[in-house]
């Protein structure tokens, strides 16, 4: 707040003071109808609609606003946690900027948690593509002496059945795990090509070259 201002205000609160004080102010207000007043007193309900309060040479020097409806009340309260929470979002951004300038001094530095990260994704597919690999080895075998038994005119056992049924499924989450795990890998690849043209950015707006 500038000092002319502040002395304005400190002025109109003198002004008004010394008005009200002397008894000679009027008062500004509209009824039900929408009918403009101007009285030496205020109605019961002036509060409700609001008034100004005018001194002697006709200057406004006191404005109470009208009281708000529950509706206004309800828009305001959802206008201000609307504020707030895009001030709190813009804090936590301004965070996540600073710890992300920190972290990686260089662009270099970025580059390189960029591919540990993926690196890391890439062994963990290798881990879920081995399984699977040991998997299908397996429900290969037991197919195989399942064919056998029935060559042979023999009935399969219910327990290799179960183990075969147990196998195929198991199969089926480990296929899901892994299109999953190339999903995400492809979403990380987009997220860190976003991250480092956010990051190219930050530096240019500091001054970071």
């Amino acid at each position: 707040m500038t000092i002319f201002r502040l002395t304005s205000i400190l002025l109109l609160s003198v002004v008004a003071a010394s008005a009200l004080a002397a008894g000679s102010v009027r008062y500004k207000w509209r009824d039900a109808e929408g009918n403009l007043h101007y009285t030496d007193s205020l109605p019961a309900d002036a509060g409700v609609r609001g008034y100004e309060v005018i001194n002697a040479q006709g200057i406004v020097v006191k404005r109470v606003e009208p009281a708000k409806t529950p509706e206004q009340r309800r828009e305001a309260k959802v206008a201000a946690d609307a504020a707030r929470a895009e001030k709190d979002a813009a804090e936590r951004q301004q965070r996540a900027d600073q710890q992300l300038l920190a972290a990686n001094p260089t662009e270099k530095d970025l580059i390189e948690t960029h591919r540990q990260q993926l690196e890391m994704i890439d062994l963990q597919l290798s881990s879920q593509h081995a399984t699977l690999e040991s998997l299908e080895r397996s429900l290969t075998d037991l197919l195989g002496r399942a064919a056998a038994l029935e060559r042979s005119d023999r009935p399969v056992p219910a327990k290799l059945a179960g183990q075969i049924g147990d196998l195929r499924r198991n199969i089926e989450t480990q296929h899901a795990l892994i299109e999953r795990r190339k999903v995400e890998r492809e979403s990380t690849v987009k997220d860190f090509a976003k991250e480092l043209d956010h990051y190219r950015a930050l530096r240019e707006k500091y001054g970071q070259h």
